[in-house]
């Protein structure tokens, strides 16, 4: 991305700078398909992985939250995405919060959103999906649920049925607090509730994966709640684990205090919750090894973040703030430069890096 360009864009409203790119985009993507090809294919043997009995021809992907919709889906395929998680989906239109609910942080190359879930509804999700599987990039959906006339069990039962048939795996958002009780099912008990109904509805069709909130502090060495949300999932046929997802916390922000207080509560994402996420990446990977693929997510920005995070335990990366400020053009500089520190290092593949950073105690004390 250019600078005048990110300057010009940084200058409006985020919610209204996000429509504006995803226009931009689908008018590219229309208009200029072989251009986009040429720019920004790059692909490695290195880099592929067979994960659930899928082929990653890359480990980069883009995050959920970004295209809830699945609106851009050929578009994110040309610029090199891996994969694509769309949603998080609900199980009926959603209209989120209302605005200002999108706030950029430029001193920290972060993002606060409160968009409290909008969404178009597991329908009309599911028919976009089923129109744009020609674009053989993998696709998988997160799915969430907001206060309905249903239980929130059944919500994500109904909203996991209407989207199964179209995607390549499923993401339980479970940390989102938009039940009616202002609950999350993040607690083993409630999610082997959820789990005992979801995975009934599965049946084993698609890979299921939980989405992680991160923990407070990058220190972390053993955390209770945790450890028993992972077993829960394990023993009810979870295949992997998405991590993190936002913080609530305002930790470590060079931004104003007067600037935060003003915007207020949301989830913060970008550079300040990097280290938390592979710190996470890495407590994970220790309790659960390699049988169960980590998807990293946070903070990532250039291809040393990557290489961090596939260090600490991640098989899988997923980006949507770094997109925000690197601009289109970050899903190529992250392969590129990939593939440069994995041969640098004497690997030859991505998988054989993947847990390779030491122990997470030695790591903790060094944070």
């Amino acid at each position: 991305m250019s600078d005048n360009l990110k300057r010009w864009l940084f200058g409006l409203d985020p919610g209204l700078a996000h429509r504006l790119g995803f226009g931009a985009a689908w008018l590219a993507d229309r208009c200029v398909p072989q251009y986009l090809r040429r720019a920004f294919t790059l692909e490695d043997p290195i880099l592929h992985q067979r994960i659930w009995d899928l082929d990653f021809p890359n480990p980069v992907g883009l995050a959920a939250g970004c295209d809830k919709n699945a609106l851009l889906l050929p578009f994110w395929a040309k610029l090199g995405f891996g994969h694509a998680e769309v949603g998080s989906v609900t199980l009926r239109r959603s209209r989120g919060n209302s605005r200002p609910r999108l706030f950029r942080l430029e001193e920290d190359r972060a993002i606060i959103n409160r968009l409290g879930l909008p969404s178009k509804g597991a329908r009309r999700v599911a028919r976009r999906l089923s129109s744009a599987r020609t674009t053989g990039m993998l696709v998988g959906v997160s799915i969430a649920r907001v206060h309905g006339r249903t239980s929130p069990i059944e919500d994500y039962r109904l909203c996991a049925a209407h989207l199964i048939p179209y995607a390549d795996y499923l993401t339980i958002n479970i940390s989102c607090p938009n039940t009616s009780d202002g609950n999350t099912f993040e607690t083993p008990e409630y999610l082997d509730d959820l789990l005992e109904v979801l995975m009934g509805e599965v049946d084993g069709r698609i890979p299921v994966l939980i989405k992680l909130s991160p923990l407070d502090t990058p220190k972390v060495v053993y955390d209770s709640q945790t450890e028993g949300i992972l077993e829960t999932a394990i023993s009810r046929g979870v295949s992997g684990f998405v991590v993190t997802n936002t913080a609530k916390d305002r930790a470590g922000l060079v931004t104003d205090k007067q600037v935060l207080n003003a915007i207020g509560p949301g989830g913060l994402s970008g550079a300040p919750l990097h280290y938390r996420a592979v710190q996470m990446v890495r407590y994970i990977y220790s309790c659960v090894g390699p049988r169960y693929p980590i998807v990293g997510v946070g903070g990532i920005f250039s291809a040393e973040d990557a290489y961090r995070m596939i260090r600490a335990g991640a098989c899988l990366l997923q980006l949507y703030t770094g997109l925000v400020y690197e601009g289109p053009s970050i899903v190529h500089n992250i392969k590129r430069g990939l593939v440069e520190l994995l041969k640098a290092d004497g690997f030859t593949s991505l998988q054989s890096a993947v847990g390779t950073e030491q122990r997470i105690a030695e790591v903790a004390n060094t944070v």
